[in-house]
């Protein structure tokens, strides 16, 4: 499925709400800053901005509101890709086509970049008078730490030891280091739309299904796509006997679950009584078609 036109608009107002807030190259000090943009601007769908910007314009609310909290998703989003890449998580070479940054600089640094890229998400939200960045900044910050984000990482390691992990085990894993994210980005769409609680909530619900999807796409491709069209190295996960959904289901299997799990993101889109013609439901369906 090609992408659609509402996601390739999503990309590129993400990229220019980055350039807004990440220092120029040339800004002391330079390494660490022409590294950080070597991170961030490499590539990449955006989907994650593209999906808070989306569903902030959706609920009624206005595109600028969703600047801020657009580029810090995407900032804490790149931060942890970083880390993850890092030889002491998946030691992996390859990120969007070309080499991770503690490859094309160091580790120390690629560390540096990441410490630089969270707190700047944070400085985003905060920083002159931000309107609801407190409430954009509890659910990031929720969503990224330890019992979201960070502490499916954790789980993430521990469950390389049992490649033939529950497949409950392997969810609650996913919940965390994936769809709390993606949860997060819905949420906060509704927040920078200024809608109620309960808004809020079934938003969070829908974006966390669709990662949970996400997840599950990423798993099969490791074992069924190819470097150039990933821009990462696939087939790492069976090489390294990790736990993921194609080793706990098999590839049948697991793409069943997907089929499953799109059904059920589906089913919380719907439960958002958005426009008949919003583009929310396409999204599913490209999550769950997405070959990159």
């Amino acid at each position: 499925m090609s992408v659609p036109p509402w996601l390739e608009e999503g990309r590129a107002w993400s990229e220019r709400a980055l350039e807004r807030f990440v220092p120029r190259a040339d800004e002391p000090p330079g390494r660490l800053h022409e590294a950080m943009r070597y991170a961030l601007f490499g590539g990449g769908k955006r989907l994650r901005p593209a999906l808070l910007r989306l569903l902030c314009l959706e609920l009624g609310g206005d595109e600028e509101d969703a600047v801020r909290p657009g580029a810090a998703i995407e900032l804490v989003h790149t931060y942890s890709l970083v880390h993850d890449d890092l030889p002491a998580m998946d030691d992996d070479e390859l990120r969007r086509g070309r080499p991770t940054v503690h490859v094309a600089f160091d580790e120390a640094t690629a560390i540096l970049v990441g410490d630089a890229l969270l707190t700047l998400a944070f400085e985003c939200l905060t920083g002159d008078g931000a309107p609801r960045g407190l409430e954009h900044a509890r659910v990031l910050a929720a969503a990224a730490g330890s019992r979201g984000m960070v502490g499916g990482q954790v789980l993430d390691l521990g469950l390389e030891a049992d490649g033939a992990a529950r497949l409950d085990a392997l969810e609650d894993m996913h919940a965390r280091k994936t769809a709390a994210l993606f949860g997060a980005a819905c949420e906060m769409g509704a927040i920078a739309a200024g809608r109620d609680a309960e808004t809020r909530g079934r938003c969070a619900e829908f974006g966390r299904a669709l990662g949970l999807l996400f997840q599950a796409v990423d798993d099969l491709l490791d074992v069924t796509g190819d470097a150039r069209t990933l821009g990462k190295t696939p087939g790492k996960d069976a090489a390294l006997e990790r736990a993921t959904l194609v080793r706990a289901l098999g590839l049948a299997g697991a793409k069943t679950r997907a089929r499953e799990l799109a059904e059920r993101a589906q089913e919380r889109a719907a439960a958002l009584s958005l426009r008949r013609e919003t583009p929310v439901h396409e999204l599913v369906e490209f999550v769950l078609s997405r070959q990159a």
